[in-house]
């Protein structure tokens, strides 16, 4: 039986302890290759780097292989597929990322599901599991206020949807699967959720000569509507597991006016 190959990525960096707690549960289901930010890379969504970047083989516990990159998510999804794995991986798992990622903003923000969209243009299935910390501070980097406990609630989450992914298959017209773990969260209450559409609120505050993003709250995002994953984790202390299609609707009968007048 050929062993799985599993793609391990974050965007918290390397000596992130999601990455670390998440790598140890995954080692048993097949040969797990690290390929990660050395630095923290939050917000950088699916960008990726016009310079050059740095790798680095780091050691990193009883993973295969561990690097370090310079690099965004979605370069160390790309130098890892074509220049250390020289193939696709079976499976690619991201985080667990030190904070949620809800609702539409968060996923098109996010360097965690960044490094999943990357994956799943490349036909590669992607799980990524993240931490809804109620709120994240300057010392949140440091372990400061992050539930060991919780972590490992996350990665079993984790590792049970590779799992199944790698046993079963992923479900179909689903390319991504995003598992949000609440705080104390109750393991057995997991919901099928929708992505929330409502966009960020006033999330500035006001700093000499600027503005700066306001410490990182559950508290600062929309509350959802029932069924979605916001409205999951604020209301209701569940586990929020969200499929996402890599599809971009469009409604070309309705574009037909537009390309009248554009040609006219």
């Amino acid at each position: 039986m050929t062993v799985p190959t599993i793609l391990l990525i974050n965007d918290d960096g390397i000596n992130s302890i999601g990455l670390s707690i998440l790598a140890k549960k995954l080692k048993n289901l097949g040969d797990v290759t690290v390929v990660t930010p050395g630095g923290e890379r939050s917000g950088i969504g699916k960008a990726i780097s016009i310079g050059q970047v740095n790798v680095t083989e780091v050691s990193f516990g009883d993973v295969t292989k561990a690097y370090a990159t310079t690099g965004t998510p979605a370069d160390s999804f790309l130098i890892a597929v074509n220049k250390i794995l020289k193939k696709m991986p079976d499976l690619l798992v991201s985080g667990i990322n030190i904070g949620p990622n809800l609702g539409i903003d968060d996923v098109l923000t996010s360097g965690t599901i960044g490094a999943a969209f990357e994956s799943a243009i490349h036909n590669v299935p992607a799980v990524a599991v993240s931490y809804c910390l109620s709120e994240i501070t300057d010392k949140t980097p440091d372990k400061n206020g992050v539930s060991v406990k919780d972590l490992e609630l996350a990665a079993n989450l984790g590792y049970k949807a590779a799992k199944h992914v790698l046993c079963e298959g992923m479900p179909a017209d689903v390319d991504i699967i995003s598992i949000n773990v609440p705080e104390n969260a109750d393991c057995t209450n997991v919901k099928l959720t929708t992505l929330c559409y409502d966009g960020y609120g006033d999330i500035h505050t006001k700093v000499d000569g600027g503005y700066k993003i306001k410490s990182w709250a559950l508290r600062h995002y929309p509350d959802g509507d029932p069924g979605t994953d916001l409205y999951a984790i604020k209301n209701g202390n569940c586990v929020s597991v969200t499929p996402i299609k890599l599809e971009f609707v469009h409604n070309r009968q309705a574009m037909k006016g537009v390309i009248e007048s554009l040609s006219n």
